[in-house]
């Protein structure tokens, strides 16, 4: 008989749990609370498959960079200090986390789970027919606007055989639509990637609907999870409990409030805008990915529109978007990239990415016997999605993983 696995949280990363757990031969039942599926954190984000680009925003220096965009009035970066012991061990841990070495680690651990994640997209293209998502290897520009942030840029080449040093002139010779004089250099790669997350949640559940092998419970907010003798054992709703043999946590941020007693989840939501703008017969689109790296915005053609996306708010739970900082995207946006759509009708956005403070996921089990996290990918959801799926499905189905996975294993509390 097959495994039996419930997945709480309908975004990209659950999704691509349930795919992987498919294609491994279980059956599934995916519990979403919202009506719709990759609606919210996976609904309209950045769009790059950003592989070799992975390296955790808890660095060595970042403390004195985040103040300083505070003090010039730029800010990639917001904190608004609350009343809210969770923000403040978060911080605590995040800032004990920004030092060279710690990053350095981490950041490999990020890109074995990236490249994976690369292979993993690759082999469900092509093996199940998976598209109509918008996808394309259409490479990366990584632009600097300061010499520092470029040298030191350059010292962390993580793939040099492929990621080729360019002048301010290659750049604009790559990427005609560039603003003259905005950047001084980059870093190009050609095997990265981009795509529309929300159209990939949508093929995902397509072919899940076709398996056979996954029901889907839409609207269904859960209250609590029951446990007993170190296992879980049902799922309550407003209206029924549910039973459950195997259960895996994907719910982002939302996963703090189904916490059960010996779970610790360092998680914080970081909340992230984005913008998507048409592109017209007018206009000159972008060719490649771009990633104003100073100014940590990424620009990503999904079809015939624009995704713009930026910031990181330390704020708190609430998930409005806030139009100042939409109005510094967009003014960015019109000076880096002049031509490269319709601003004016830009459809704006914001998302809660459920983060840890060093900036590694949580994947694999947990202190309970038949219990599974997949959480905490940041900013990285949708890169590292599908690699995600694809080892956590190895740990259930009792194989050896692909990748050394220690790294991102839950910390028993």
């Amino acid at each position: 008989m097959a495994k039996q696995v419930c997945i709480i949280g309908g975004g990209v990363i659950g999704l691509t749990s349930a795919y992987a757990l498919v294609r491994a031969g279980m059956d599934v039942t995916l519990v979403e609370g919202q009506k719709t599926l990759g609606s919210a954190t996976s609904f309209a984000n950045g769009g790059q498959l950003s592989y070799r680009y992975v390296t955790p925003l808890a660095d060595a220096g970042m403390p004195l960079k985040a103040l300083g965009w505070l003090l010039r009035g730029e800010l990639p970066v917001k904190l608004r200090p609350r009343m809210d012991p969770l923000q403040w061990r978060w911080l605590a841990s995040f800032l004990g986390a920004c030092r060279s070495s710690v990053n350095h680690t981490n950041s490999q651990h990020l890109l074995r789970l990236a490249a994976l994640s690369q292979q993993t997209l690759e082999s469900w293209r092509h093996e199940d027919k998976l598209e109509g998502f918008n996808w394309q290897r259409n490479g990366k520009l990584l632009t600097f606007r300061s010499s520092e942030s470029f040298a030191q840029a350059r010292r962390k080449l993580s793939d040099p055989l492929q990621q080729q040093v360019l002048s301010a002139e290659d750049c604009r010779r790559l990427e005609p639509s560039l603003s003259p004089g905005t950047f001084i250099g980059g870093i190009y790669n050609p095997t990265e990637e981009a795509a529309d997350c929300h159209g990939f949640c949508q093929r995902l559940t397509d072919h899940l609907q076709a398996s056979g092998r996954c029901r889907f419970l839409l609207g269904r907010k859960v209250l609590k999870i029951h446990e007993a003798f170190g296992s879980v054992v049902a799922l309550e709703f407003q209206d029924e409990v549910l039973p459950v043999d195997n259960l895996v946590l994907a719910a982002g941020y939302n996963s703090h409030s189904l916490c059960l007693p010996a779970l610790n989840l360092p998680l914080y939501p970081l909340k992230g805008y984005s913008l998507t703008v048409p592109i017209d017969d007018q206009h000159t689109a972008l060719n490649i990915n771009v990633t104003d790296y100073d100014r940590r915005t990424v620009y990503a053609r999904i079809g015939e529109q624009l995704r713009i996306a930026a910031m990181v708010d330390i704020v708190g739970f609430n998930s409005a978007p806030e139009p100042k900082r939409l109005a510094v995207i967009k003014r960015l946006a019109r000076q880096t990239f002049p031509m490269a759509g319709n601003y004016d009708a830009a459809v704006e956005w914001a998302g809660m990415r459920p983060a840890t403070p060093s900036g590694l996921p949580l994947i694999g089990a947990t202190a309970y016997r038949n219990l599974w996290l997949n959480l905490g990918h940041g900013a990285l959801g949708f890169t590292l999605a599908c690699g995600s799926g694809h080892v956590l499905a190895e740990m259930i189905d009792a194989q050896s993983t692909s990748i050394d996975t220690r790294a991102f294993l839950p910390k028993v509390a």
